[in-house]
Parts: C-alpha cells; sequence; structure tokens
C-alpha cells in the first residue's frame, strides 16, 4: 500500500483562527514583488546586451590583471577562476555578474521595508513584460527573521554554487530538472545552460520567500498566486531572444516558424484565448459525445437527454447527471472508453443527463432559483414521469452538486422527496476553503461584478462570459496551460495536438449575471449554503441537514479547484447515511478515471453504519487505498439503492414527452461568442 499523504489547506476557516501578526511595513512586500518584476524585464531587451557584456567583460579583465576577485554587491568577493575567458564572446550571456541579486541583509531587516531592496539588482526579462498591471495593495505582512536568515544564507550559498559552475562551464544537469529546459539546446550552450539555471534558481527562492510571508491566510495566497504567475511569465522560454529551441526552429525553417507563429496568434488575439487543441480534430456528436440517446425534454435553459439503455436489464431507479453549467456536459461522455455515462448504461442503470443552455443575451436575467427550479427541479419530475419511477437516483458534479443539493432541500421544504440517492462529485456545500480559487473572490470584485452584470441599480443584467472562466482555470496551471502553448504555438510556430480534454476545456459556457454573483456572493463569499435557513431559495428556506437520503461523496486528492476536504466537509452537514472516496489526481483527471485504463488509485472507509468521522485526516488514516478505477466501487452503491431489475422500454421518451432531437442536442453545439 503506497504511503498516505494528506492535503492541507492553509486557509483557515474563520477569520478568528488567524494568530496576530507582527507588524512591518505594509508597503513593503508590495515593493518587493513590483521591484522585482522590473528588474527582470531588462535581460530580454537587445538593447541591453551591450552594457551586460561590457560589465562581465570589465569584471573579468580587473581579475585577469591584477588578479581581483569580481565583486557583487552585498556579497563581496567571490573566486571565479577563468570568468574571462568564459564570458568572451558570449553578448548577453551573463548579464548578471556586475549585479548579482542578494539576499537582504538579516542585522539590517525592519520590518519588510527594506526586504524591498532584494528584487534591485535582479535580471529582468522582458520589454514584452512592461504592460503587465501592478500587485494590489497588500495589507499587512511580515517574514520571521529566522526564517529570512535561513532563506539569505541558502540563497548566498546556491548562488555562489552556480556561479562557480558557470565558471567551469560545466552547469549541473540536475539544475534544469525542469521540463521546459529539458531540449539538449539549453544544456549543450553554456550561456543557455546559466540562462535557465539562473531563472530556476530566483523562481524558486523568490517563492519561497512568498512561501515564507507572515500575514492573514487571504493575503498570504494571493501572493503565492501572484509570484507563481510572475515565476511562470518570466521563464527564459517564453522569450525568442533566450529560447535555443525556437531559435533553432527559426534558422531550419529559413523564417516559417516565426510567420506561422504570428498568424497563430493573431488568431488566439480573435478568439480571445490561447489555442491548447487543434479543434478541426473533433466535431461533438460525430468523434465526441456519441453515445446513443434522445433529447425527450426542453426548456430554455436545459436540454434533457436519456441514453438507449445498454444491458439486457435495468434498474427501475433511473439515473439523472447533472453536471456542472460552467462547462459542456459531454466531459462525462467524451470518448467510449472514457465515458462515465457509458459505465454507468454498461452496469445496468437508466441514465439522464442535463445540458445546459449556453446562456446568450435573451436569458441574462436569469437567476440562482431558475436554475434550481427549471434546470433541476423540473427536469427531476420529468425523469420520474418517463420512468414511472416512485424516486430517482440523482448525480451532481462540482456546481452541478451544490445546485442538485439545493434542489433536494427546496424539494424537502415542500414536502417532497424525489431522490433515492445523492452523488456529489467534486462538489462543495461548505465554502469554507475554497482553494486556490479564493484569491479571485472578495467583497470589492463581487460588488464590482454585482454592478457589471448583475442586474443592480436599474442596469440590465449581463453575461458571465465563458471565456473568463476558461482563461482563469488555465491560470491556475500556467505552465502547462499558458505558457506551453505560447512557446509552441507562437514561437515555434506549431499547431496544437487535438486532444479531447483541452478540447472541452475550451468549450466554455456563458452564465447570466444574476445567477452567477448570487453564487459568488453566497456561496464562495459568505458561505451562506451550509447554515440553515440561511438563504431562501424559490420562495423555500434552505437547510441542507434535513436532507437524510444515501450520500455518495467523491473528492480527488490533488484537487485546486474543490479541494478533498471541502469535499469532505459536506458529511457533517448532511444526515443520511453518506461513503466518501478519495481518488488521486486532480479536479477532472481524478473524476474521470475509467477502469479499463487500470491507472491511479482511490482511498475509501469500510463504514458500515453510514456515518463519517468529523475530521477529514482521520477518515484518511483509517481508510485504504485501493488500485485503478473507482467507477466500480460508485455503481455498486447505486444499484443497492437503484431498485429491481427490469427489461427495458422499447423506445426513448414516452407518449407525452416525446423524442425531440438526437443526443447530444443542439444546446451543446452552442459555442462561446
Amino acid at each position: 500500500m503506497a504511503s498516505k499523504t494528506s492535503s492541507s489547506s492553509s486557509r483557515s476557516s474563520t477569520a478568528d483562527s488567524t494568530p496576530a501578526q507582527p507588524s512591518a511595513d505594509t508597503t513593503g512586500v508590495q515593493q518587493a514583488f513590483e521591484q522585482w518584476l522590473n528588474a527582470w524585464r531588462t535581460v530580454a531587451d537587445p538593447g541591453q546586451w551591450a552594457k551586460f557584456t561590457e560589465q562581465t567583460n570589465q569584471a573579468a579583465s580587473a581579475f585577469s590583471s591584477n588578479g581581483a576577485t569580481p565583486a557583487m554587491p552585498g556579497l563581496g568577493a567571490l573566486p571565479f577562476p577563468g570568468l574571462g575567458g568564459l564570458t568572451n564572446g558570449l553578448a548577453g550571456a551573463f548579464p548578471t555578474i556586475a549585479n548579482m541579486p542578494q539576499m537582504p541583509d538579516i542585522a539590517k531587516m525592519n520590518g519588510l521595508a527594506e526586504f524591498a531592496k532584494l528584487a534591485s539588482s535582479m535580471p529582468g526579462f522582458g520589454a514584452a513584460m512592461q504592460g503587465l498591471p501592478t500587485l494590489p495593495k497588500i495589507p499587512t505582512a511580515a517574514i520571521a527573521p529566522e526564517r529570512l536568515h535561513q532563506l539569505q544564507s541558502d540563497y548566498t550559498r546556491d548562488v555562489t554554487e552556480l556561479l562557480k559552475q558557470a565558471s567551469a562551464q560545466n552547469i549541473d544537469a540536475a539544475a534544469l530538472k525542469d521540463r521546459r529546459f529539458k531540449d539538449t539546446a539549453w544544456q549543450s550552450t553554456p550561456a543557455f545552460a546559466f540562462t535557465a539555471a539562473w531563472y530556476l534558481l530566483n523562481a524558486r527562492y523568490l517563492q519561497e520567500l512568498a512561501d515564507a510571508i507572515q500575514s492573514d491566510p487571504k493575503t498570504r495566497e494571493r501572493i503565492r498566486f501572484t509570484v507563481q504567475q510572475w515565476a511562470a511569465m518570466a521563464a527564459p522560454s517564453n522569450f525568442l531572444a533566450l529560447n535555443p529551441e525556437a531559435q533553432k526552429a527559426l534558422i531550419e525553417s529559413k523564417g516559417e516558424s516565426l510567420r506561422q507563429g504570428m498568424l497563430n496568434l493573431l488568431g488566439d488575439m480573435q478568439r480571445g484565448k490561447i489555442s491548447q487543441s487543434d479543434e478541426s480534430g473533433f466535431k461533438v456528436g460525430k468523434n465526441i459525445a456519441t453515445t446513443e440517446g434522445a433529447v425527450v425534454y426542453e426548456n430554455e435553459l436545459v436540454q434533457l437527454i436519456q441514453y438507449k439503455p445498454l444491458a439486457p436489464k435495468v434498474y427501475a431507479r433511473p439515473l439523472l447527471i447533472v453536471p456542472p453549467c460552467i462547462n459542456k456536459f459531454y466531459i462525462l461522455d467524451l470518448s467510449p472508453e472514457g465515458s462515465l455515462v457509458r459505465h454507468a448504461l454498461e452496469s445496468g442503470q437508466q441514465v439522464f443527463i442535463l445540458s445546459w443552455r449556453n446562456a446568450d443575451q435573451s436569458i441574462a436575467d436569469k437567476t440562482w432559483d431558475d436554475y434550481v427550479q427549471q434546470g433541476v427541479i423540473d427536469t427531476m419530475a420529468v425523469v420520474k414521469e418517463i420512468s414511472r419511477a416512485d424516486k430517482i437516483n440523482t448525480l451532481g458534479f462540482c456546481i452541478g452538486g451544490t445546485l442538485l443539493a439545493t434542489a433536494l432541500a427546496v424539494e424537502k421544504a415542500r414536502g417532497s422527496e424525489p431522490a433515492a440517492s445523492m452523488t456529489l462529485l467534486t462538489s462543495m456545500l461548505d465554502f469554507s476553503d475554497t482553494g486556490v480559487l479564493d484569491v479571485f473572490v472578495d467583497e470589492a470584485h463581487v460588488q464590482m461584478r454585482e454592478q457589471a452584470i448583475g442586474g443592480r441599480n436599474g442596469a440590465p443584467p449581463g453575461l458571465m462570459r465563458g471565456i473568463e472562466f476558461a482563461n482563469t482555470f488555465s491560470y491556475l496551471r500556467p505552465n502547462d496551460l499558458v505558457w506551453n502553448y505560447v512557446v509552441d504555438n507562437y514561437l515555434k510556430g506549431r499547431t496544437p495536438q487535438a486532444f479531447d480534454l483541452l478540447f472541452w476545456n475550451s468549450d466554455s459556457t456563458n452564465l447570466p449575471g444574476p445567477m452567477c454573483v448570487w453564487y459568488l456572493r453566497n456561496t464562495y463569499l459568505e458561505n451562506k449554503l451550509r447554515e440553515p435557513g440561511a438563504l431562501t431559495v424559490c420562495g423555500q428556506a434552505v437547510d441542507l441537514t434535513k436532507l437524510d437520503l444515501p450520500t455518495f461523496i467523491y473528492g480527488s486528492r490533488e484537487d485546486h479547484i474543490v479541494p478533498w476536504k471541502s469535499a469532505y466537509a459536506s458529511a457533517p452537514i448532511l444526515s443520511g447515511p453518506q461513503t466518501f472516496v478519495l481518488g488521486a489526481s486532480g479536479h477532472i483527471a481524478g473524476v474521470i478515471n475509467p477502469p479499463s485504463k487500470n491507472k491511479r488509485s482511490f482511498w475509501m472507509l469500510d463504514n458500515a453504519n453510514g456515518r463519517l468521522p468529523d475530521d477529514p485526516d482521520a477518515w484518511f488514516e483509517a481508510a485504504s487505498e485501493h488500485p485503478g478505477s473507482w467507477w466500480p466501487t460508485w455503481t455498486e452503491w447505486l444499484a443497492a439503492n437503484a431498485g429491481e431489475q427490469v427489461k427495458p422500454g422499447a423506445s426513448l421518451g414516452s407518449k407525452a414527452r416525446p423524442v425531440i432531437e438526437a443526443a447530444p442536442g443542439r444546446y451543446v453545439l452552442e459555442r462561446d461568442s
């Protein structure tokens, strides 16, 4: 059994738990990061290379003529034999020697005012970065003196070692263990090897400085996120002047790679987002989302798809899937071998799924109440009607789970219990810890959205564009989902490969402004959904604690959107028997893990009484790891709540609900514009 690693969030659930912070200059951190970025801007400017070369050659000449070791500000003289020979002819290769950055002197530290000086001598990356916005003003923050002293010592040691390697033209390959610099072109040329190693060293210590900051949890996470973005952006691989792979492609193609890259850039500028997949390789309903079915009901918000049974006998109680409304439903039906829909069908389930409409201005006034009533409650009634079942099983994925739980609570308040069970996949009911998305949501941001798209103060309601969601989620993994494609698409002039998951990721969905801002304020900002009676939806007081139906809760261990402990936090709120499964990987890859792949693993606790420990760490310590997919475990659990097995119906829909059109329907084909 693999060793357990419990991922915990640094964000506390209440402000009261934050310890008192040491006093500090409130502008110190702000200045430090702004100066760091400004300093890194210069080295990608070829106009500065002559100056840098002159400085390094002067230092080398001084060493050659009188034996004086080149002096580094704040560090003193360091022995670098052979420095003169190393720098000869390498214009711009070592712009750092004359102005090597230093960690601040701990003896002179007073709050964070002096800390801001650390970046003033750091070499820069890029005139292209001049247009970056400045940081938002940061509340009081400090770094513990002993931690800063340790970072200072470690940084000085590592810089010294790197410069020794540079003087011997022998950069340790281990220093370049980063996929951005894996090509031999980086390691075979001393100038490029040093550039990459120097960047990685400084980026690592800047991130460690951000991690060491003591402040309130929200501020600390925002600083970490901002540093992550800047460090990813500042990589030398992102600049043609500093990327040997892109330069090689330019020379070998006789300029064609740059021409094609500019065409790719212009195309993406028109689309408003970076291309991550060759979209010409996919067509929804043809080679993606191909499971056979039909639309049997629709309203202005959703289409309801019923799938053709794939087993000789089916369970009497059907399954209704509520996917996230900020994405297209076919993430659960990407391909036959990776389809959760098909897996459920093959296990004998009757499957229905919602296909949310891509909102346009005609439905821009729709609210959270509308999504709950028209999107979930009305379709539950249709599923019961078509299947003639006493109750149905339900599944909600991400925000779909939040909508589903709210709908069931509304129905409970009305005296109705339409569901026999509820499955929540990477969903939140308690928004105490919202992961990295917390950096985007505060009172000012929500108020801005309310004024802009929420239909407040007489202004017409607007739309929350799906492209904003897509870009936001991409920047949660900037190296993989942003800069990787900047380099490949623009610097190297390549066309992205066809990848179904990234095709889906780019097929985003708009949301009505009033619905979106209600969700942001009442969940992410004020966390009212977990409080009994704190919210009124569809005219009913919402009390999730009264939901006593069997519930299967799934979280992904590396999920950065819904931290697994936040998924687990649904358990203490609900009243019925519960099962919790923790899958490996992230928000999407953990969910879409079909048995046929025989990949990853999952953790589960045998709790025959249906109650889970209040503490997720206690659950994890008691749980056991199982290899492969969690899907069979879920379908086995689902079967226990699905009733008897019966012969499937001869056709889809019913006399009262005839087929409207073939799956996947037309709503899913509407693209964000």
